[in-house]
């Protein structure tokens, strides 16, 4: 294959994963479909264990059974707080009732359709631990503090000019 197929080639596949992310992972706050969701506690044990990473996509309905994020409604105790736990009973228009898989009674808020960011769709087992480990404040000025070392440090310096050596 000739260097300019190879070219065509390797662009075509980058546009490729770049309109697949577009399509399938960009984040609601892009305008995109998924939200991300790093699981906190043991509420849904065995199934998400803290530290995991749940891709929610937007479903258009959702029903009894379904794992789902949604954000706690206006108004209550910690509104807007992203909470991931299972559909146990209800409907869109007078609420859900939730439940953590591993909790023994339902959740206090009853989201509803507007509520709901999204539908398990993947998970990252353990994940969610390496991304909250680089939102720290201390390790994301210490990233960026390497990276512009590195860069600092690879910039090319040209040798100096040396004169050469008389004749003996």
């Amino acid at each position: 294959m000739s260097a300019r197929a190879r070219r065509f080639v390797e662009l075509a596949f980058g546009l490729a994963l770049v309109a697949l992310w577009a399509v399938t992972l960009r984040p609601t706050s892009l305008g995109g479909p998924a939200t991300y969701a790093v699981i906190r506690g043991d509420s849904m044990l065995p199934s998400l264990r803290a530290g995991d990473l749940v891709i929610l996509q937007v479903a258009d309905g959702v029903a009894a059974g379904d794992v789902v994020g949604y954000r706690v409604p206006d108004g209550e105790v910690g509104a807007g707080r992203l909470v991931v736990h299972r559909i146990v009973s209800g409907d869109g228009h007078t609420g859900f009732t939730m439940l953590g898989d591993n909790n023994p009674a339902p959740d206090p808020w009853q989201p509803r359709a507007a509520d709901v960011a999204g539908k398990a769709w993947v998970l990252l087992p353990g994940l969610g631990r390496v991304i909250v480990f680089v939102h720290q404040p201390a390790v994301a000025a210490a990233l960026a503090v390497s990276l512009l070392v590195m860069v600092l440090l690879s910039r090319h310096r040209p040798a100096p000019h040396r004169r050469p050596l008389p004749a003996v």
